[in-house]
């Protein structure tokens, strides 16, 4: 599908089989939506979608995770006239902070700050992310906007990841994401179906759906089911590190 074409039919999450699959290896994510944003329709039904549970609720400001939650975010406080608080990697800002370590998606430590002059007790806050996967990057932003006694009103992303993390965050906080419930599974198992439409996949998976990089049907090597696809592409992965540490000896 053309990035930039708008569909006649446009059910809730149309727009995430935009979303381009990850061709560079374990060190980044699986997905990336902000492909989502190339398209003005896309990214403006993706932010009616985010605000539909918070119709009725009384929102003070928005805050934004650096650095994609910033796309997303601003798009959800223009779209509701509020103000937008940026929450910053450690190091960008250069007024008095507040600071909060956690642990991302790939398992690196890191640490988000906050401005001191914004956030105070009883002010309504929706906090944004483009993704959430472990949940570690959200309960830092959480942290940092509960210390100062402000409220969360709610927690949205373009998905929220069924990991431990993104569980405690659904069972705690009001949520919400773009995923329709029969697209659950899929982003479950780390694999869309509409990758499949993709010319730049990556080995593993073009062997896994029987495709090759032209759109021609490979030959039958490989019979696998879509859940077979994260084991294969955890084992994938492991060698494409265990190659990048051997060339860098």
């Amino acid at each position: 599908m053309d990035v930039l074409v708008v569909p006649a039919d446009r059910p809730r999450g149309w727009y995430l089989s935009l979303m381009a699959p990850n061709t560079k290896g374990p060190t980044f994510a699986w997905v990336d939506p902000s492909r989502i944003y190339c398209n003005h329709q896309a990214l403006s039904d993706c932010v009616h979608d985010i605000l539909e549970p918070f119709q009725n609720e009384a929102i003070d400001l928005v805050a934004g995770i650096d650095a994609m939650g910033f796309v997303i975010g601003s798009a959800v406080a223009t779209k509701l006239g509020k103000g937008f608080l940026a929450i910053r990697k450690a190091g960008n800002l250069c007024v008095p902070t507040h600071a909060q370590p956690y642990v991302d998606y790939s398992g690196c430590q890191k640490v988000l700050e906050v401005r001191l002059d914004v956030l105070k007790p009883g002010l309504r806050v929706l906090l944004i992310d483009q993704w959430i996967e472990t949940g570690g990057t959200m309960k830092a932003a959480i942290s940092l906007v509960e210390r100062f006694g402000a409220v969360v009103v709610g927690v949205a992303a373009v998905a929220i990841e069924n990991s431990q993390g993104g569980r405690w965050i659904k069972q705690n906080y009001r949520c919400s994401s773009c995923v329709p419930e029969e697209l659950h599974p899929q982003i479950d198992r780390k694999y869309l179906d509409s990758f499949k439409t993709f010319n730049n996949l990556p080995q593993y998976m073009r062997v896994a759906t029987g495709s090759l990089a032209g759109g021609r049907a490979a030959a039958p090597v490989l019979s696998l089911s879509p859940a077979s696809l994260t084991p294969l592409k955890r084992l994938y992965d492991y060698f494409e590190l265990v190659c990048l540490k051997m060339r860098r000896m």
